[in-house]
């Protein structure tokens, strides 16, 4: 019987992350589960099992948690933060390895609670997702109340990412397989379905009639310091494109869901994923962009950048910047491009979904121009809507676009949670909505090989753009042969 049988009361679970004492952990999910706890969303009786080679007793785990988070989160009641810190355990575990002892001191510390559930969190490589998976269905620790989540980015390309399902697939059901892209769990991309799906004014004119084009953009203004290893054979198609900006087209494309449950929302998705037009061959050429970015105004280039690994041909060849015209061919966005554009070194941190509508029929004043729904997921979460306006005074009329914005945190007096916050809660709750299904993220990765296989096959290196600006002259060019521009003023 379920340990918390009612859905309105917090779910009692054992939350083991393994590569608990890593980055991720320690700058996201441990923030994101006190906050969680604050909030008062996690049961007493839950605990949180980090998993490393680390070596760490339970009082080194949770003193470093004191050390490294406390300045993370606000610590406004000591005695709540004793609370959390008795949450957390540590388990020094070898995956791989011939040492089995970890696996026998995890399976003691959850001995006696096979009745609550639990979630195993890999914030790990993805080549350990299999092992691990193996390895603790070899212990006895996986139970029908168990789950997954795994972390992007999932594979390099289709086969890889076929051949992690596989692994992860011959253990735990799918429907125990939770794979999360923390876009998904900001407040706008939730506001996007309900903004949608909530109101009756815009859905009439969500398609190809009224909607001119649509730009997703994710920039950013760091570089990759320290990073070179990894992002050398990512690059930012693989990085941003494959998840989390797809992830944001098939919200804005998809069609309404019979309902809003755990699989019409994801079933919508993929649909769109499967309408998105193959950009191959030489039409790769026309229809994307890459660039590196290079030393300016003091910033150092991506070869400049320090790294931990010399620079190779990887390193000349990885692309910093891309962007996309995408189509999706069925009937309500037949004829819309779709602009997928993300960068590092740019000059300002922004991630938006823009959406353009056509201009008026028949237009009686001078000087106006065409409306515009901008949701804006960093630095802040909010939605604008960009109407024409008077501008006061006499005299003949004068026309300005205003917005009319929503701000989440000012409009709401209630903490505007952190993604993973969400995604945690969603996760410990069994809610796989916000999460990707194994046939969507390979729909993904279907579209993106050959865009891939493209710039392989090519011997031209990414074209440069200079830090700080906002990207190669192409990305412009990409806009600009059909006589449209990046949205990249300050009322973007």
């Amino acid at each position: 019987m379920p340990t918390n049988p009612d859905p309105g009361q917090p779910h009692t679970a054992d939350l083991v992350v393994f590569g608990g004492t890593g980055d991720l952990s320690m700058r996201k999910l441990i923030p994101a589960l006190y906050h969680t706890d604050r909030d008062g969303r996690l049961s007493p009786e839950t605990r949180v099992i980090a998993m490393s080679r680390g070596g760490l007793t339970d009082a080194d785990f949770r003193g470093k948690v004191d050390a490294e988070v406390r300045d993370q989160v606000p610590i406004d009641d000591p005695e709540l933060w004793r609370r959390f810190l008795g949450r957390l355990h540590h388990v020094s575990v070898d995956v791989g390895g011939e040492d089995r002892s970890g696996w026998k001191a995890l399976a003691e510390l959850l001995a006696g609670h096979e009745d609550r559930d639990r979630v195993y969190y890999l914030a790990s490589p993805p080549r350990t997702f299999g092992p691990f998976c193996r390895e603790l269905q070899e212990a006895g620790l996986v139970t029908p109340r168990s789950r997954v989540v795994l972390e992007k980015p999932l594979g390099h390309d289709l086969v890889s990412a076929q051949g992690i399902n596989d692994e992860v697939g011959a253990i735990f059901d799918e429907r125990q397989i939770f794979r999360i892209d923390h876009y998904l769990g900001k407040e706008t991309v939730q506001n996007l379905l309900v903004l949608r799906f909530a109101n009756a004014f815009l859905e009439p004119i969500w398609n190809s009639l009224w909607i001119d084009h649509v730009q997703i953009t994710a920039a950013e203004t760091v570089g990759t310091p320290g990073r070179r290893g990894y992002y050398d054979h990512a690059g930012a198609l693989r990085d941003m494109v494959q998840n989390h900006l797809l992830q944001l087209l098939t919200l804005t494309a998809m069609e309404p869901p019979a309902r809003n449950d755990r699989e019409s929302i994801r079933d919508e998705k993929v649909k769109v994923l499967q309408a998105l037009r193959p950009i191959t061959g030489g039409e790769v050429d026309r229809f994307t962009v890459r660039g590196q970015y290079v030393a300016a105004d003091g910033m150092p280039g991506y070869l400049d950048e320090p790294a931990s690994t010399p620079t190779t041909e990887a390193s000349r060849r990885v692309e910093t910047f891309t962007a996309i015209r995408a189509e999706i061919k069925n009937w309500r966005w037949a004829g819309v491009p779709f602009y997928l554009r993300t960068g590092k070194r740019m000059p300002y941190r922004r991630s938006e979904i823009v959406v353009q509508f056509k201009d008026v029929p028949h237009s009686i004043f001078p000087g106006g121009s065409p409306n515009r729904l901008v949701l804006r997921l960093q630095p802040e979460d909010g939605i604008e809507l960009h109407i024409m306006a008077k501008e006061p005074g006499a005299g003949e009329i004068s026309l300005k676009p205003v917005p009319m914005a929503l701000s989440f945190g000012k409009t709401f007096t209630t903490r505007v949670p952190e993604a993973y916050e969400r995604l945690l809660t969603d996760v410990l709750a069994g809610n796989p909505t916000l999460f990707m299904r194994r046939d969507e993220v390979e729909a993904a990765w279907r579209w993106i090989d050959p865009i891939l296989a493209a710039w392989k096959a090519d011997p031209a290196l990414p074209e440069p753009y200079p830090a700080g600006s906002t990207g190669p002259a192409a990305a412009h060019e990409l806009l600009g042969r059909s006589g449209r521009t990046w949205h990249d003023g300050e009322d973007a």
